[in-house]
């Protein structure tokens, strides 16, 4: 596909109607993921709030889990994934 000097999205959008993936949270919910998974060895001393259900931190502590569900998304046909990464991380 010839881009013309435009971002290959642009171009790709210009060209035809470009599917994003879907619903990572229901997605990562059929992981069943326990607290200890969510944590990973990098707060797995995390005195604060419990961490499971915080699906951004998932790109820091189980990002094998992530990528497999943008792998499937693609799979199906999907164009574009994302994967939004939290301003505020959890300190140690």
């Amino acid at each position: 596909m010839a881009t013309n000097g435009l971002h290959p999205l642009e171009a790709l959008l210009r060209e035809r109607i470009v599917l994003l993936d879907g619903a990572m949270g229901t997605m990562i919910q059929q992981y069943k993921l326990s607290e200890a998974e969510y944590r990973g060895k990098r707060f797995g001393d995390w005195k604060g709030k419990d961490l499971k259900g915080s699906l951004e931190l998932l790109n820091l502590t189980r990002p094998q889990v992530v990528e497999e569900i943008h792998a499937a998304y693609l799979n199906a046909g999907a164009d574009v994934v994302e994967t939004k990464r939290s301003a505020e991380q959890p300190s140690a």
